[in-house]
């Protein structure tokens, strides 16, 4: 499975971005996807995933401003940013589970791929 992230930017503090990962996998459906984020000198950390049913979970610190979606007909998962603050500034990595495990997770430990990044920068 190879995962390719795109999207990022540089963007004011307020402004909106939209990540997008495309997957190379067929049963992309059956696949839970995340996004997790790494700024400089800090731990990888979650951002937002989705399972094949639909279900979602947000960090706390992105809740009500990010929106995780996925458009299983291109094989594609979204990350719709808004509001976007200083504190966003990170490299974003796109990430699935593979679909054996029947596992969901926020757990960067537990995804099996990940794409290569995309850089966000949010200027104040």
């Amino acid at each position: 499975v190879q995962l390719q992230a795109s999207g990022g930017g540089l963007v004011q503090a307020g402004g909106s971005l939209r990540l997008s990962c495309a997957a190379s996998v067929r049963t992309f459906s059956t696949y839970v996807m995340g996004w997790f984020r790494q700024a400089p000198g800090k731990e990888r950390e979650f951002v937002a995933s989705m399972s094949s049913s639909g279900l979602r979970s947000y960090s706390d610190s992105v809740k009500g401003r990010f929106t995780i979606s996925r458009d299983n007909a291109k094989s594609t998962v979204y990350l719709q940013m808004n509001s976007l603050k200083p504190e966003d500034t990170a490299v974003y990595y796109c990430a699935a589970i593979n679909p054996n495990k029947r596992s969901y997770s926020t757990d960067y430990q537990r995804y099996d791929y990940w794409g290569q990044g995309t850089e966000v920068t949010v200027s104040s």
